[in-house]
């Protein structure tokens, strides 16, 4: 059996077996019109005078418009069945109707809905009003996707196609507005704008539609007040920057810079920052007991190899059991993970080391465990390097494109590793973040690139020598005066 597709949701096609068929005008036209009887057989007489547009009555010529039609009905046929395998008469039937004095010859075009657009239209929107929004969102715009243009246009504005343009059109219209409320319901504001902008242009009237397009802007106005930049991995997930706090990004896991001591101690922040995200962690997520978050880093590391013990002597002050750089712990909390990962040296002069090289070997090591641990869930890091505790070789762009470019190297090995990335960078930060150097770098440069070669903005993320840094006392966190997780690392 041919495989017969008749699409008339715009101009008027036919193809069989995937071949587009050439029809004259005429035959279109009478394509058109039996698609538009909707499954009901159409007389002969009718045929005519529809298709051939005839005012009136012609008695006379009654024999002559019926060859003219009967033409016409075998070139369908030989366009819906070129293999001569029967196809033609099962879709175009001959009926006798017995309505009158006498029986009148009618043709009933018989498609199932995957060989007639406007029927999988229809199907589609059904199905769609009575879906969650994910599935009605997908049926939607699968449905929206088959519109080529006005519905059976060759009919113009017969009398014999209104019912069904009518139809159609309105269940366009509603197709839209389902598609814009059930993008909405999940959030992807951002893909309904788009269809209800191209709605408001085409009914400038209609108030309902310039009310959803109002309230479209603002929230997403609302949204772009703490989101920056949202830009797709090739393959992978979202890039998200945001401005504001880690501790607010309640739907993603969350990564946390520490030494390699892994210390939390902050009483007189003499090892630790009260004010540090690892200082903030134990109050904002761990309600303050230390001890918790402690045993749960321990518990972690006891899965890793330690590097050496220092000696009391040596360190008279906080932890003494040095870890590797890279070391993550992946800590449960609520339902979601926190990943403590170590990028630099706590010396035993409680004065933090590290460096560019440091910084991406560590993430380079902390990607693996997102993706093995963290359940596919969005992935919030802050802009690791930039407290007290910074990398001085880097400033926070590139501090940005290397976290970046470490992912996104990551994520052509393994894609799934996350669904988003999501950059958290304190509004301190922000004015001297140039994100249009991240755009440009995201357009051109996610391509395979060593951690040493510059990218191709002309922005090199230049790999030093480790430093001492985070000297003194200071306050760190993540609000609107908040640091990054480097805060923890220093003499406080």
């Amino acid at each position: 059996m041919a495989r017969i597709r008749v699409s008339v949701l715009g101009p008027a096609r036919l193809e069989v077996d995937g071949v587009p068929a050439r029809l004259t005008p005429l035959t279109t036209r009478l394509l058109v019109r039996l698609v538009a009887a909707d499954g009901e057989p159409v007389p002969v007489r009718r045929l005519h005078r529809d298709v051939w547009a005839v005012d009136g009555e012609q008695p006379h010529a009654a024999q002559r418009h019926r060859n003219e039609v009967q033409k016409r009905v075998l070139e369908l046929r030989r366009a819906l069945d070129p293999a001569q395998r029967g196809d033609g008469a099962r879709v175009l039937r001959t009926e006798q109707l017995l309505a009158g004095p006498a029986p009148e010859t009618a043709y009933r075009l018989v498609l199932a809905p995957d060989e007639l657009d406007c029927a999988e239209f229809t199907d589609l929107v059904d199905s769609a009003l009575l879906a969650a929004p994910a599935s009605a969102a997908d049926r939607l715009a699968a449905a929206l996707a088959l519109v080529r243009g006005r519905p059976l246009a060759e009919a113009g504005d017969e009398d014999f196609a209104r019912p069904l343009v009518r139809r159609l059109t309105a269940l366009y219209e509603t197709a839209r507005r389902q598609l814009i409320r059930s993008r909405m319901d999940l959030g992807r504001h951002d893909l309904a704008l788009p269809v209800a902008e191209r709605m408001a242009r085409e009914r400038p009237d209609d108030q309902d539609v310039a009310e959803l397009l109002g309230s479209l802007r603002a929230r997403l106005r609302e949204r772009h007040g703490r989101e920056l930049l949202r830009q797709p991995f090739p393959g992978a997930g979202d890039l998200v920057v945001v401005r504001g706090d880690l501790f607010d990004q309640e739907d993603a896991n969350l990564v946390v810079g520490f030494t390699d001591t892994f210390d939390t101690a902050t009483e007189q922040d003499l090892v630790i920052s009260r004010e540090s995200v690892q200082g903030q962690l134990v109050d904002r997520l761990f309600g303050g007991e230390r001890k918790l978050l402690d045993d749960r880093l321990q518990a972690g590391l006891r899965a890793f190899r330690p590097l050496r013990t220092e000696r009391v002597q040596d360190k008279p002050r906080g932890r003494r059991v040095r870890y590797p750089l890279g070391t993550t712990v992946p800590l449960t909390v609520d339902g979601r993970r926190v990943f403590a990962v170590a990028y630099s040296r706590l010396g035993n002069d409680l004065v933090a080391r590290s460096g560019p090289d440091d910084l991406r070997a560590s993430l380079d090591t902390l990607w693996p465990a997102v993706a093995r641990y963290g359940m596919y869930r969005p992935v919030a890091i802050p802009l690791i390097g930039s407290g007290l505790a910074r990398i001085v070789e880097l400033d926070r762009t590139r501090l940005l494109l290397m976290i970046v470019e470490s992912f996104a190297e990551h994520c052509r090995r393994d894609p799934a590793t996350a669904p988003e990335l999501r950059v958290v960078i304190r509004p301190a930060d922000l004015e001297r973040t140039d994100l249009s150097v991240l755009g440009t770098y995201l357009r051109t440069a996610l391509l395979p690139a060593s951690r040493t070669s510059p990218d191709s903005t002309g922005i090199g993320i230049g790999i030093g020598t480790s430093t001492d840094v985070g000297v003194g006392t200071g306050s760190q966190d993540t609000g609107a005066d908040a640091g990054d997780s480097g805060g923890a690392y220093g003499r406080r």
